[in-house]
């Protein structure tokens, strides 16, 4: 009988794993590193993990499924795109502020993945991103490549956290809440 490796202890090791990569950079953390973080040896992360390669591919294609899973929760109990949108950027920061380890990892470790990996991330970061151009597309009446661009450009400022969460936890959520809605509700401004 094959026993199956405890999802707990694949869970320390993607947790250990986030800020170790994000410090050190992907290929700067050795399997004993990732094992002596979770207080195993290095090769035992094999009874868990088949590569490296496969633990990162596991942490951004698991944090990329959470966001649009969590993105689409909100969007669907809505009651109007304003409140879309409300409900998109307040999921969205509050993952930033608490996840900045992983939002470095996410923007610098991408071309590490295994190509059909990277291509599973990327689609599921698309289908997250045209969700956020869809509300603010109908909410701005702006173009949909327009809406796509804020979304984008309201990323850059929510996903800034690893640089700029300085000050308290609060106060940095308004801060990015404020500044995410406006950019995002700018196409209907321009």
């Amino acid at each position: 009988m094959v026993r199956r490796p405890s999802t707990t202890r694949r869970q320390q090791i993607l947790e250990a794993a986030a800020p170790l990569f994000a410090e050190r950079g992907f290929r700067g953390v050795s399997v004993d590193d990732l094992g002596a973080a979770t207080g195993i040896s290095g090769p035992a992360l094999y009874r868990h993990f088949r590569a490296k390669e496969e633990i990162l591919a596991e942490l951004l294609l698991g944090v990329s499924q959470r966001l649009l899973e969590g993105g689409r929760r909100r969007h669907a109990v809505a009651g109007s795109p304003a409140a879309a949108l409300e409900a998109l950027v307040d999921w969205h920061v509050a993952f930033a502020l608490d996840n900045p380890d992983v939002i470095t990892v996410q923007a610098r470790e991408l071309p590490n993945l295994p190509l059909p990996a990277r291509r599973a991330v990327r689609s599921l970061q698309h289908r997250y991103i045209a969700l956020w151009a869809e509300v603010v597309e109908v909410l701005t009446g702006c173009q949909r490549e327009t809406a796509v661009a804020a979304a984008h450009a309201a990323f850059g400022l929510m996903n800034s956290t690893p640089h700029s969460a300085r000050l308290p936890r609060a106060e940095m959520a308004a801060l990015l809440r404020a500044m995410a809605l406006a950019c995002l509700q700018a196409p209907g401004a321009a």
